[in-house]
């Protein structure tokens, strides 16, 4: 646990749940302010995360590991505040652009917001709650798809499903000036079917047989190239906000040690 104040020590604890939350206190509070946008509103998930977690504790069996059920709680956490402010993001438009075989993005442009990290936040908050959980968790803390399924309690290619379309979302957000509409010709796929397998192909999760199609397209189409490379750049610059040193704030720090320690107290 990193935070301001040296001088708060890290204890330890032999509840399973409260060493936990405090081993994973610097990830958690890193998710909830890439998930919220806003330090009063992570430090208001984490702490209601903490509370969730040690009162749920006795029912925790570890089918998971420790680090996996807290990321749920506080992906929970975010999901609920959302939906109690009535908050809609229309998902579909983005799906809409991206089917569009003429829609294109300036790489060099995106790839140049995404490097400057107020305008990569500023348009990561505008992806639904769901995206962001599965594009903060892989791209960000790298994990894996299944390790998010399971943490958001769902299949495996919902999973994938929220990944990609939380990457087109991400590019299509940071992309600004005109559209470059350009009509593909010669190309040996449609572009939405490239494009609806170049978030596994980024991954390496394609199967060899598609990836010589989407090669082949990609070789071809005017207009899926700097889509794609579009999501390289932000993908890696994504990977970068897991070297940022996050501080977790001191007030942060005690409220979760005192409520970890009041709970460990003989009464």
């Amino acid at each position: 646990m990193k935070h301001q104040d040296a001088a708060v020590a890290r204890p330890e604890y032999p509840d399973r749940v409260g060493a936990a939350i405090v081993d994973d206190l610097d990830g958690l509070y890193r998710f909830a302010l890439l998930l919220t946008g806003d330090s009063h509103a992570a430090q208001d998930v984490v702490q209601e995360t903490a509370v969730r977690a040690l009162a749920a504790a006795g029912g925790f069996r570890g089918d998971a590991s420790a680090r996996t059920w807290l990321h749920r709680i506080a992906h929970n956490v975010v999901i609920d505040a959302a939906r109690r402010s009535g908050r809609v993001v229309p998902t579909a438009q983005v799906e809409a652009l991206w089917r569009d075989d003429d829609y294109t993005v300036d790489t060099a442009e995106v790839v140049a917001r995404a490097a400057d990290r107020a305008e990569l936040e500023d348009a990561l908050i505008r992806l639904p709650e769901t995206q962001r959980t599965a594009v903060v968790l892989h791209d960000v803390e790298g994990w894996t798809v299944l390790q998010i399924a399971t943490a958001t309690e769902i299949s495996l290619p919902a999973a994938k499903q929220r990944l990609r379309r939380g990457r087109m979302a991400l590019v299509t957000a940071l992309a600004a000036g005109p559209e470059r509409r350009r009509q593909p010709q010669g190309t040996p796929m449609r572009c939405w079917d490239a494009r609806q397998h170049v978030s596994d192909y980024l991954d390496g999760d394609l199967p060899d047989t598609e990836v010589g199609q989407v090669e082949a397209h990609l070789e071809r189409c005017p207009t899926c190239p700097p889509l794609y490379a579009a999501l390289v750049g932000v993908h890696d610059e994504m990977g970068r906000l897991r070297d940022t040193d996050t501080v977790v704030p001191d007030a942060l720090a005690r409220r979760i040690t005192a409520m970890i320690e009041h709970r460990d107290t003989p009464a």
